[in-house]
Parts: structure tokens; C-alpha cells; sequence
């Protein structure tokens, strides 16, 4: 008996492969799903290489005869936008077994407890900035049946599955890169102090950093020898996500950007630029 191709059983459960389903399916096993949690509730945010791994937790009630083996048959959890019939696009589990626990049995059923991670790859996963958005967590249930057994000149493959949608949420966010720097260093009290950089964002259709225009960035201060950043000015991300602004040179610190974020791009701190001023 082969082990069950997650990658295929999940395509299939999200449609992606085109194939229209049957008119009459057969029954299907009696699970029910308890909340999904996905990276402890916090936007998953990508950039434009880096493949992201995500915690899921979940917990499904089985009947205690149906044992999955995650060879011949597996449940796992999908992240997908859309609807579950027809998704515009899915996410899947990474290819290992899920670690699940007992936490409940009955006479006829079992309660587990499960935890998870799903792969976020911009490369092959992410296309468009639709994708920046509110996902729904979904379950599904594969199984698949194979004898390879010629001996009687007959061989059978046989598969299907199950999916469950509505168990939770999972926002989707681009990730936002700050600059900054201050000139001229080292600056002259009292003179002006040009305050330079750039926001810009991940763009999955393109794959890289574009700019990120008439955002609202924070630039902030922290003077030598303080333990905390002030607030400055609000200065608006122009052409290609440019930052600008001047200040008055008054005393040895460190300059930043501060963006807070939107719905869609996760917030973002720069680096400090530390100005020594004469």
C-alpha cells in the first residue's frame, strides 16, 4: 500500500485540478471539526522568497473505528479564499504527519487534539494582490485504496474526499520593508536635517519590493542616551514609496521610520540612523 499524496489529495479538494465531481458520492465519514487557530491568531506575513512555515492547531471528533494512518488515508487542514466548491486559491499542510493527541473518547468516539504547520511559499503559492486578504480554514478527510495485485489480472486504484469549510480565519498580509537616512552626518546644530527613505512592499505578481505610495509613516527620534523613541512627524510615502522630510539639528540621536500598517502590508520599524551633531 503506497502512501497517500497529500499534495494530490489536496488539489483535488480544492478543485484545482479542473475535474468536475461526480453526481453521487459515497458516504461520508462522520467527523466534526472544533475551531482552527492558525499562527496563534496573528496575520501570516510574506515577503517575495522566503517560504513561511505556519502553526495550526485543531481538533476533530472521529468515530473510534475510523483509524487514520496517514498512509492510506489522512486528514489535514487547508487555508483557502473563496468558496469551498470553486477556491481562487488554496494553501496546504507541509508534507508530514500531523501530531495528534486524545483528549476524549466516548463509547463510539474519539476527540484529538492536533497541531500542524502550513508552507507559505510567494513563488508557487501567492499570485496576485487579491491574495492579501482574510483566508477561511477548512479540513478535509483523504483516502485512497490501491491493489497492485496482477496475480488475477485485475488491478484497482480507488480515492476520494471530504472537505469542511468555516472552522476559522487566517489573514494573509504583504510584507513592507522601511529605509532611512539622515544627512548631511555629521550635521551642524541648529542647521536642517534632511531625513530620507523609502517604503516599499511585497508584490507577488512581480516578485520583489515595489513602492508602497501614499502610505502615512511616522518619523521618530531617540536622543543619545534615552531609552525610548518620540514621535516627530507624519510624512506621506511618495513616487516609488520615497520618504522625505527636514528637522532641525539640536542633539546627538537616532532617526527611523515607523509605518503601522494597513489591512493588507504588515507594519514595519527601519533601521536606526544615528546623527552626531557639532
Amino acid at each position: 500500500m503506497r502512501k497517500l499524496a497529500i499534495g494530490a489529495v489536496v488539489s483535488g479538494a480544492l478543485a484545482l485540478t479542473g475535474l468536475a465531481a461526480p453526481a453521487a458520492l459515497a458516504d461520508s465519514p462522520d467527523l466534526t471539526f472544533g475551531a482552527v487557530t492558525v499562527n496563534g491568531g496573528k496575520p501570516i506575513v510574506v515577503g517575495t522568497k522566503a517560504t513561511v512555515t505556519v502553526p495550526v492547531t485543531y481538533s476533530f471528533t472521529r468515530p473510534s473505528d475510523l483509524v487514520i494512518n496517514y498512509e492510506n488515508n489522512f486528514l489535514g487542514i487547508v487555508l483557502y479564499r473563496g468558496s469551498l466548491a470553486d477556491p481562487a486559491n488554496g494553501l496546504e499542510a507541509l508534507s508530514q504527519t500531523p501530531k495528534c493527541a486524545p483528549i476524549a473518547t466516548t463509547d463510539t468516539t474519539v476527540t484529538e487534539s492536533c497541531t500542524t504547520t502550513l508552507a507559505v511559499n510567494p513563488r508557487e503559492s501567492l499570485r496576485a494582490a487579491a491574495d492579501a486578504t482574510t483566508w477561511k480554514a477548512g479540513a478535509f478527510y483523504g483516502h485512497v485504496t490501491v491493489d497492485n495485485d496482477a496475480s488475477d489480472d485485475h488491478i484497482s486504484f480507488e480515492s476520494g474526499y471530504d472537505m469542511w469549510g468555516g472552522l476559522g480565519t487566517a489573514k494573509v498580509q504583504r510584507l513592507a520593508k522601511v529605509t532611512v537616512n539622515a544627512t548631511p552626518e555629521p550635521a551642524v546644530k541648529g542647521k536642517t536635517l534632511t531625513v530620507k527613505g523609502t517604503l516599499t512592499r511585497a508584490d507577488w505578481a512581480k516578485r520583489a519590493y515595489t513602492g508602497y505610495k501614499g502610505q502615512k509613516v511616522t518619523l521618530q527620534f531617540k536622543a543619545k542616551g534615552a531609552t525610548a523613541y518620540t514621535d516627530v512627524k507624519t510624512v506621506t510615502s511618495g513616487t516609488a514609496g520615497a520618504l522625505s522630510t527636514t528637522v532641525k539639528a539640536s542633539k546627538d540621536g537616532s532617526y527611523r521610520y515607523k509605518f503601522a500598517g494597513t489591512s493588507t502590508t504588515a507594519a514595519k520599524t527601519s533601521a536606526a540612523d544615528y546623527v552626531d551633531v557639532k
